[in-house]
């Protein structure tokens, strides 16, 4: 079964965006990460996204693997 999607949707919910399918989709089409940017340093999070971001890696919570997910998929410019 593939629960990654599932996660995805999770996350963007748990940030505060929108997260339907097509505006993941939006989303990842508009942004990107620079090369060896870490995730939570993006420029177009609000700090209390980059703060849950940051402490999702650091604490290897739960949201550890979609935010993985979510870092790759930025990368893939």
């Amino acid at each position: 079964m593939d629960t990654g999607k599932h996660q995805l949707e999770q996350l963007f919910a748990q940030l505060g965006l929108d997260n339907d399918v097509t505006a993941i989709k939006v989303f990842l089409a508009r942004h990107w990460l620079e090369p060896e940017q870490a995730l939570a340093d993006a420029p177009f999070w609000s700090a209390a996204q980059a703060d849950f971001l940051r402490q999702a890696l650091a604490c290897d919570a739960e949201w550890a693997e979609a935010v993985d997910e979510l870092a790759v998929l930025l990368s893939q410019k």
